[in-house]
């Protein structure tokens, strides 16, 4: 194994069920391989970056994507299925909104000058997923950086303004002019891009490779 860290960027969006079960795989091989050589740095890339601020009611967002509730069923079917797999819990009845994220990624990045990214990213998923809360909220923003040990009142204030906004936004355009058209997107040591929620055997492979490499 190499001594040296190797980068593990991803490219995630809050909401996105996929990145919410990529991780889950990832934890998972990274747990039978404690000594791994990942430094892992998340990355925005917004779902939906035309969303509204406030986000929209969820049933008209899905009667916008998927035509109605219907459809949206057909196109969640395989996401219950593989975060079940994962051992994962999705309740989809508990969402009354869906937000726009730029607030959350805003959060993951002041997160991550506390190196509490991953807690914030985990906080995230958890409030959305299984809590059905709506994370474009800065109250619940607020109460999920202090649940992680951030001072709350200070994110609070912070999302009262523009701090960052600008830098969430040009990060995610850059990701997109480079050629990523989905999350979650994974890029091993600055150079391999590994796209999707992969399984943790792969995640073992890769680690073993990079300790053959080293």
């Amino acid at each position: 194994m190499t001594d040296r860290p190797v980068t593990l960027d991803i490219l995630s969006d809050p909401i996105c069920p996929w990145c919410y079960i990529g991780k889950a795989h990832l934890d998972r091989a990274l747990a039978d391989t404690p000594d791994h050589p990942f430094a892992i740095q998340w990355h925005p890339f917004q779902l939906n970056p035309d969303m509204p601020a406030g986000g929209m009611d969820r049933r008209s967002y899905l009667e916008a994507k998927f035509g109605g509730k219907d459809g949206a069923v057909r196109a969640y079917a395989p996401v219950v299925e593989h975060a079940e797999k994962a051992g994962l819990t999705i309740d989809f009845e508990a969402m009354q909104r869906t937000p726009n994220t730029l607030d959350a990624h805003r959060l993951i990045h002041w997160a991550g000058i506390e190196m509490k990214q991953t807690a914030a990213v985990d906080a995230l998923f958890a409030a959305y997923f299984t809590r059905g809360q709506d994370i474009g909220d800065a109250a619940v923003l607020a109460r999920i950086a202090a649940g992680i040990g951030m001072d709350g009142d200070a994110v609070v204030r912070l999302l009262a303004t523009d701090a960052d906004a600008d830098d969430i936004r040009d990060r995610d355009a850059h990701s997109r002019k480079m050629g990523v058209t989905s999350v979650p997107t994974f890029i091993v040591a600055g150079r391999h891009a590994v796209p999707g929620a992969q399984p943790p055997e792969l995640w073992r492979q890769v680690i073993a490779d990079l300790r053959e490499t080293s």
